[in-house]
Formats: C-alpha cells, structure tokens, sequence
C-alpha cells in the first residue's frame, strides 16, 4: 500500500475523519504562468525609455572597461568582469552581448 497506489480524495474541510484536509481546487493550466515570463518580455515603449536613459547616463565605470576590453578584443576577460560585477554567468554573457552589440551600433554610424 503506497501513496502512490491511492487516488487523491476529495478533502471534505473537516480535522478529523478519513477525507480529512483542507479543500483545494486543482490549478488550471492557465494559472501556472508565472509572472516573471512577462517581466521578461520587452516592450517597444520600454525598449525606447532604456535607450533615452543610456544615452543621457552613459555607461557605468565596470561597462566602460568591459567595452574597452571588447575593442581590444578579450572577449573571455569580458565575461570574467562581468561575471565578477554581476554575480552569475548568464548575466554576465548578456551584458557582454549587450555591450558587443551597442559597440557595433557606434562603430556602424
């Protein structure tokens, strides 16, 4: 006799008994989305706002050597800095895409 082996019952809200528990409806599919799938998702609006703010506040010391670094072409001290100042290696891979791609932006003007 393994939990397994047994049905789940339908809990009556009751302590004691054999259909003890808490009643609980069973999550939808639709209510398993999670909202930080949306936080990803960039808007155009949004896009447009973080390039005006880039443009006025620059960039931070810590991206100013990593773009110097891309220049130079060490592509792998990059990542280490950026990995170093940002705290996980997916991050630091995108903010050196992201740095790659702003300097080839300037470069193509």
């Amino acid at each position: 006799m393994s939990s397994a082996a047994t049905k789940p019952v339908k809990r009556s809200g009751i302590v004691k008994g054999f259909n003890k528990g808490h009643p609980v409806a069973k999550r939808t599919v639709a209510s398993t989305f999670k909202k930080q799938y949306f936080l990803k998702v960039v808007t155009k609006r949004v896009a447009a706002i973080r390039d005006v703010i880039r443009e006025i506040s620059g960039f931070a010391p810590y991206e100013r050597r990593i773009s110097e670094l891309l220049k130079s072409g060490l592509d792998k001290r990059a990542l280490k800095v950026a990995k170093k100042r940002l705290g996980s290696i997916q991050a630091g891979k995108k903010k050196r895409d992201d740095i790659a791609n702003i300097n080839r932006k300037a470069s193509a003007k």
